[in-house]
């Protein structure tokens, strides 16, 4: 394998803490939605990732004043850097970048903040620890002092579709040998603020099913002599679509990302397809589809993590997915599209988790 390569990845999400909880839902084909009693909005279902509480899973020091999607997506670092000792070898110091997908950091953190501005005795009497949480980058910038991450440290904003600009700035910093190694993914909280703003922005008739989490991708510039890989990615296509829908717009975005990296349709294996996207099929040719929104929520900037972790996730236990493609899909409501083509390495890589 020539292209980048993913050699480890990491996921907090609502089938629970840790990429093997994730494995065990996508397998089972289960639904992490639900509707809780206590959860205000009105007729919204939610998949909350199950009983995260921040001091429980990271421990007390540093997280204070943290807010929740700063603390998901350090719990996914802290997974990925601690399940293998040549992760954090590899993926913490001097060029180790973290590349981190969002929609628009914290809403929770920032309506917090504009609140206190108008409740408190005087409008800069807020509360201070809180304000570095009211910026976009902040999870990844407290991902990467929590674990030394000394490189290249970016947010890229996109909605559903964050997920694959991190991915395609990730391929950007190796290829030009700014990062010898990128964290790469895209994290998203599950808040009463968030759900109140998807609420009053949404259709009434089709409430929207939120979800949560953060998956991360490590990868590296070529295959480790030393080390097996799950899968290269051989290519990133992003566009926009017209307000008549994304359909025709994703059938030819994954036409040209295929054409580009030089499949056809009886090289593609597995499809993970948009939010509310029909089923693919390519010159008669059904790639097997993939779970998504259905089973874990609008999960926002995490989405499309979500979508190639369980790529990964189904060519574990796939044997027929061996030196195939996978093509994740992804659009989002602010007219944005995106498809990544992966290649699912030919014998199985070792994972220690």
């Amino acid at each position: 394998m020539t292209a980048p390569v993913i050699t480890s990845w990491s996921a907090v999400s609502p089938y629970g803490l840790g990429r093997g909880a994730f494995v065990a839902g996508v397998a089972a084909g289960r639904s992490a939605v639900s509707r809780p009693e206590d959860w205000p909005v009105p007729r919204q279902r939610v998949a909350p990732v199950p009983d995260f509480v921040t001091a429980e899973v990271l421990g007390r020091k540093g997280t204070r004043s943290m807010d929740r999607v700063s603390a998901l997506a350090a719990a996914a670092a802290d997974e990925l850097l601690g399940a293998d000792s040549r992760h954090r070898e590899v993926a913490t110091g001097e060029r180790a970048a973290l590349v981190l997908g969002t929609t628009a950091g914290s809403s929770t953190s920032m309506m917090d903040i504009t609140r206190d501005t108008h409740t408190r005795s005087m409008p800069f009497h807020i509360d201070t620890p809180r304000i570095p949480n009211a910026i976009m980058n902040s999870p990844a910038a407290q991902c990467a002092i929590r674990h030394g991450l000394k490189g290249p440290n970016t947010t890229v904003a996109g909605g559903r579709v964050a997920g694959l600009f991190a991915l395609r700035y990730s391929l950007r910093l190796l290829s030009s040998g700014h990062a010898r190694s990128v964290l790469c993914g895209g994290v998203e909280e599950l808040t009463q603020d968030r759900g109140w703003l998807e609420h009053l922005v949404g259709d009434p008739d089709r409430p929207t099913v939120l979800g949560e989490g953060c998956s991360l991708l490590l990868l590296e510039p070529a295959a480790p002599p030393d080390r097996p890989v799950l899968a290269e990615v051989i290519g990133v296509t992003l566009g926009v679509f017209r307000e008549d829908g994304p359909d025709g717009a994703l059938a030819n975005c994954l036409s040209r990302t295929m054409a580009r990296a030089g499949v056809t349709a009886a090289d593609l294996w597995a499809v993970s397809p948009a939010v509310g996207q029909a089923e693919v099929r390519l010159d008669g040719h059904t790639p097997l589809p993939l779970p998504g929104a259905e089973a874990w929520g609008d999960a926002g900037a995490a989405a499309a993590p979500f979508q190639i972790a369980s790529v990964l996730a189904a060519a574990e236990r796939d044997p027929t997915a061996r030196g195939r493609v996978a093509a994740v899909l992804s659009a989002d409501r602010d007219n944005v599209l995106g498809c990544a083509l992966f290649r699912i390495a030919k014998e199985p890589g070792s994972q220690h988790v």
